[in-house]
């Protein structure tokens, strides 16, 4: 996986216009629509059990995202996820939270047991939590790092037997054989509700187009930093409104021989 191949995924999902099914939180739902609409996906945002098992088996890829769960999105994300399943839909979890309470960390791992998962993307804290160890986390948009970033990847796609993606200052993506890092991005990405939903719906995006997991989540994180580096040059220092209405717009704008040119791809095995 380098630039040139990002690039070339993202003209494919574009070409494609592959439909990603959301069961996502209500706080990041119109970001997370408008998002993907811009990179030239297309949204549905359906949660209501009696529909979700249609619509999963319809779809490009379900992303399943626990950010403010309750009992009956629960079984919402496990009907649709296992008629994912059955129909060889791509599913990507997003266990917001994982770790802060007892709910998020057992509804994540139950996901994980009852639903095959194509890709598992959020931050340090919630991958560890997930993969059975405890590392800190407060609230619902961060988590601190206490270990090595790169060897949570590894040991928790080993562990969980498939593919992770750790997202930070480096992502780390890993299937337990590979790691890929990917060093595009801003930190003023953390001053925006939703983009780290978001991005997990762009792996969604991408993995519609891409079978193998871990080319198709590198590419996402790799288009995804990219387009927030654009917002930021572009915006410069007017603040996290700006630059979240502008990084709607860079998701558009950005060409594949932007992602060819300017990804920091890196790739290697364990």
């Amino acid at each position: 996986m380098n630039g040139n191949d990002a690039g070339i995924l993202l003209t494919k999902v574009r070409k494609t216009n592959p439909l990603i099914h959301n069961i996502t939180n209500i706080v990041v739902a119109n970001f997370t629509a408008n998002g993907l609409l811009a990179l030239g996906a297309s949204p549905v945002m359906a949660d209501a059990i009696e529909e979700v098992e249609e619509m999963a088996a319809m779809a490009g890829a379900l992303v399943l995202n626990i950010g403010t769960l309750n009992s009956r999105t629960v079984e919402s994300m496990l009907l649709a996820g296992k008629a994912a399943n059955n129909h060889g839909v791509p599913v990507v979890l997003d266990p917001v939270a994982a770790g802060a309470t007892e709910l998020r960390t057992k509804s994540a791992q139950r996901i994980l047991e009852e639903v095959e998962i194509a890709v598992i993307r959020g931050n340090a804290a919630e991958i560890a939590n997930v993969a059975g160890d405890k590392w800190t986390i407060k609230g619902v948009d961060s988590g601190n790092a206490e270990g090595d970033i790169k060897e949570l990847a590894i040991s928790a796609a080993s562990k969980l037997h498939t593919v992770v993606a750790v997202t930070g200052p480096v992502d780390y993506i890993s299937d337990g054989a590979q790691v890929i890092s990917v060093s595009n991005g801003h930190p003023i990405l953390t001053k925006v509700t939703g983009t780290g939903c978001l991005l997990s719906s762009t792996v969604g995006a991408f993995l519609a187009v891409e079978e193998n997991h871990l080319s198709a989540a590198s590419a996402a994180l790799a288009f995804y930093g990219t387009a927030a580096e654009a917002a930021v040059r572009t915006v410069k220092d007017l603040g996290p409104g700006s630059f979240q209405m502008e990084f709607i717009n860079q998701l558009s704008l950005i060409s594949e021989k932007d992602v060819s040119e300017r990804s920091a791809i890196e790739a290697g095995r364990v």
